[in-house]
């Protein structure tokens, strides 16, 4: 049974979209290119705020805030479409081209917005692509630490705290990438996008379940203590 999506207004989600098999899904420079006007379009028209992108081989990861509850579902359904039609004409093949719907979760800002931030634009490097972030060219992270312009983009409100100004702000979100992201950091994000559960401290979920109206957590597997 498919479990429903998670919507709380002002809550940015981190979305995962693989290809079938972990089958590549852009092979040359026109397939990156082309992915970023779907996404730039579909965004714009269904209200989707992105803070921070990267474009992997194989898969995408997206940090997103949807202004209404259509806004992810409708954005995620347009890329989709367009894409995979553009795809499969552009590189003679037919069929799906994505591992079933798309991964997502929803995340506590004031503690993972910056740590999830990281995580997507250090995808190359933990991949050994790139020695560091900024070598690699289909992410957003040049846009955010360097002021790379990026029409996709919008700054979440946390991102602006970091500093006064541009300058500010960039230089102190350079420093976030001194340091690698600790294990645990990368299990909890990994764990809650791939289970779809919500990322955030035992507060931060119970509220969110009952404004989404949708468990934040799994359940406990197995009977019940008894007690006494």
């Amino acid at each position: 049974m498919r479990l429903p999506r998670y919507f709380v207004e002002g809550q940015p989600q981190h979305i995962i979209q693989r290809g079938n098999n972990r089958q590549a899904i852009f092979e040359h420079k026109r397939d990156y290119e082309f992915y970023m006007q779907c996404l730039i379009e579909a965004a714009e028209k269904n209200s989707c705020i992105i803070h921070a992108y990267v474009f992997m081989t194989n898969h995408v990861h997206l940090l997103i805030t949807p202004k209404t509850k259509e806004s992810l579902p409708k954005t995620m359904q347009s890329i989709g479409r367009r894409y995979v039609q553009y795809y499969n004409y552009t590189h003679n093949r037919t069929g799906t081209l994505w591992e079933g719907r798309y991964k997502a979760t929803m995340i506590d800002s004031e503690q993972y917005l910056m740590t999830c931030m990281r995580y997507i634009e250090l995808n190359p490097v933990r991949a050994g692509m790139v020695k560091h972030a900024k070598d690699y060219l289909w992410s957003s992270y040049n846009a955010n630490a360097h002021g790379k312009e990026n029409v996709l983009l919008e700054a979440h409100p946390l991102y602006k705290r970091l500093g006064l100004n541009r300058t500010s702000r960039q230089k102190a979100y350079r420093a976030l990438f001194d340091s690698h992201l600790p294990e645990k950091e990368l299990r909890d994000i990994r764990d809650a996008t791939n289970k779809a559960w919500i990322l955030g401290n035992q507060h931060f979920c119970s509220n969110m379940e009952g404004l989404s109206g949708r468990r934040a957590t799994p359940q406990n597997v197995g009977r019940p203590r008894k007690l006494g």
